[in-house]
């Protein structure tokens, strides 16, 4: 079976009866999703971006995992109010793993902030605060809490192409989403308000695809299994 990286969270957490640590974690359903979707699951907690080549290279396939939001500073962005506080080993750590993987032709999948780095890494912006935009929170209406709103893949993409060219309710928990899509990008899914639900490299080599969605808390396993196959097809290195 392949072997597929997930990202982690780096924050503090308690445990226990007393621990109370900085840690890196991963809700479980990440690791639940990879597995029923045929792969062997690693955590991948940050470490210093140049030992992501070597990291990416032991890999068949790399997810990036959702969390906190990017710094601004990525893309040359001041802080909204509504901004989370960056957290800067994450952030530069992700976006070495995925230079790499691109680099090496890994295959790829980023969910929810994994797909909003890919978006900066490739040198498009994001929108702080999806409210201020849509003018409505049916994307994170309640913190902690996942909801479910469709979205529709656009025709010709690979994202089309896993969905079966029908709309699809996504269980959504972002309050962040793209703005600028870089070049070299194309917008392969939307929410009903405009918003970028999923997006494709044009000339990348293999499986590299990102989805503003949580495909792990819900039990439609075909956009995991598309990662799984690209790595068992030898999408990895």
């Amino acid at each position: 079976m392949p072997l597929i990286g997930v990202t982690t969270y780096l924050t503090r957490a308690r445990w226990g009866v007393a621990w109370d640590l900085p840690a890196a974690l991963l809700p479980a359903a990440y690791p639940e999703h990879v597995q029923r979707a045929g792969g062997l699951a690693v955590m991948l907690p940050p470490n210093a971006p140049s030992a992501a080549p070597a990291v990416v290279s032991r890999l068949d396939a790399l997810v990036l995992a959702g969390g906190e939001d990017l710094d601004p500073a990525l893309y040359a962005a001041r802080p909204h109010p509504r901004s989370g506080a960056p957290v800067p080993e994450r952030d530069a750590w992700e976006l070495a793993l995925l230079d790499a993987a691109l680099t090496s032709g890994t295959p790829v999948l980023g969910i929810c902030r994994g797909m909003q780095l890919m978006n900066v890494h490739a040198g498009g912006t994001l929108c702080q605060h999806l409210p201020d935009e849509v003018g409505h929170d049916a994307h994170n209406p309640a913190p902690g809490t996942f909801a479910d709103h469709p979205v529709k893949p656009v025709p010709g993409t690979l994202t089309a192409t896993l969905l079966a060219g029908r709309p699809l309710d996504v269980a959504t928990h972002h309050h962040q989403s793209v703005a600028r899509l870089a070049t070299g990008l194309t917008a392969s899914a939307h929410a009903e308000d405009g918003t970028v639900e999923a997006l494709e490299y044009q000339d990348h080599p293999s499986f590299a695809l990102g989805v503003q969605w949580h495909p792990e808390a819900r039990d439609d396993l075909r956009v995991t299994e598309a990662l799984i196959r690209a790595a068992t097809e030898g999408g990895g290195p």
